[in-house]
């Protein structure tokens, strides 16, 4: 049974989910833990790295995607105390996720020759504008992935890339400012081997996610999953887990009790 959901987004980056709903949420689905990784942002209504609000433990944490040699990975960090050098560089990856919403709104709305809703604030994402496309009554989308798969998605016609920090970088800024370093999701991308490779610098790896596990986002079979346990004894690492949710539904995945209680050892407590 799932009592620790790892990975959770809220409406201070692409989810749906406001902090005040959160510990709701987590009591609907059975979850005693949480930890908010928004998208290199971190929630401005979390002042500690680790709290309780109403009777949930709630870790102050961030998602970072990071560039590592030939593809894009993301890492999380857990129980999160900024530096000023980690505010400093999240304040310039913000600005540029504002530039890029707004040059792919300006290409949405070209094409469909509508004007969509959409705040440009930190934290803004595709999602954003995704929904808003769905939103609108004089577009022919009524789902979200059909936006993607259309419009926003990589190599599709209104897709802009973001600026994104490099690995080393990256990863000692959350060493610096967090109590625990995870790889995120290591199956989702083009190189599982190589992303696993990159544990060496961290403390952790994503373990239980809710993604097929017969293929990655490429849709190509996935590589064998004995190379997850092979990271985690040749680095000496720890195992999380989460649900990447996006909506107000926590608990897809994550983990029990007792596998939370070893992360929670390396976390400052409430």
């Amino acid at each position: 049974m799932v009592y620790a959901d790892l990975h959770v987004h809220t409406d201070a980056s692409d989810g749906t989910l406001s902090l005040s709903a959160l510990p709701d949420a987590a009591r609907r689905s059975g979850i005693g833990a949480v930890a908010v990784t928004d998208h290199d942002r971190l929630h401005p209504g979390l002042s500690a790295p680790v709290a309780e609000r109403d009777g949930v433990e709630v870790v102050a944490g961030i998602e970072l995607r990071v560039e590592a040699s030939d593809q894009r990975v993301d890492l999380l960090g857990y129980a999160v105390d900024p530096t000023d050098s980690l505010e400093a560089e999240l304040d310039r990856l913000q600005r540029d996720r504002v530039n890029r919403g707004r040059t792919i709104i300006d290409c949405v709305e070209d094409r469909l020759g509508v004007s969509i809703d959409v705040d440009l604030d930190d934290g803004v994402g595709r999602p954003h504008v995704a929904r808003a496309v769905v939103a609108h009554p004089d577009t022919p989308y009524d789902r979200i992935g059909d936006v993607f798969e259309d419009l926003i998605g990589e190599s599709d016609p209104c897709f802009v890339a973001r600026d994104v920090t490099d690995f080393e970088t990256g990863a000692a800024l959350l060493r610096e400012s967090s109590a625990l370093v995870s790889l995120a999701h290591p199956f989702r991308y083009p190189d599982p081997e190589g992303a696993l490779a990159l544990c060496d610098h961290l403390d952790a790896v994503e373990a239980s996610y809710p993604y097929d596990e017969g293929r990655g986002d490429d849709g190509r079979p996935r590589p064998d999953s004995s190379l997850l346990s092979e990271a985690v004894e040749a680095y000496d690492l720890l195992e999380t887990g989460g649900s990447d949710a996006h909506g107000t539904s926590l608990g897809a995945a994550g983990l029990t009790k007792s596998e939370y209680e070893r992360v929670a050892s390396r976390l400052p407590r409430p």
